[in-house]
């Protein structure tokens, strides 16, 4: 493992159901790992071309409101010119333009740098695929 850069691979299950799976807890054990106590950089990919990450409220009902937002713009119907998989499965490869497929975010003194209501999500409207990676990997 370099002194300097360090990753891992998270497996998550998100389900046959659309889902917003907060990862935080994953990613703030990471980094107290990886980091040792040292500043640097959180980067957060999915590895998916049907997945995002989002950096939201969780709890309060934010993150079914933004699957009912994804779910407006991106209806689950048959205009899609992407048509493999569950009906409006086309939507799917437009939400990484959205909710896009990474985040960088600061590591301040071996902890994750997020504010007070804010955690690390996977979003997932793609009903097809229940299993899921996320590439962490810091770099002080």
């Amino acid at each position: 493992m370099s002194d300097v850069f360090s990753t891992r691979v998270l497996n998550i299950a998100s389900g046959s159901a659309e889902a917003v799976v907060d990862i935080t807890q994953e990613c703030e054990a990471f980094v107290r790992e990886a980091s040792r106590g040292r500043d640097g950089l959180l980067n957060v990919f999915v590895p998916h071309a049907t997945a995002g990450v989002a950096v939201i409220e969780t709890g309060s009902g934010s993150d079914d409101d933004l699957l009912a937002v994804l779910h407006t713009l991106l209806p689950a119907d048959d205009r899609w010119q992407h048509r493999h998989g569950s009906p409006g499965h086309g939507r799917d490869h437009v939400l990484p333009a959205l909710v896009p497929p990474h985040a960088t975010l600061p590591v301040v003194s071996g902890r994750l740098g997020l504010g007070t209501w804010q955690s690390v999500c996977l979003v997932d409207t793609n009903r097809d695929n229940p299993d899921r990676q996320v590439r962490l990997s810091f770099l002080a």
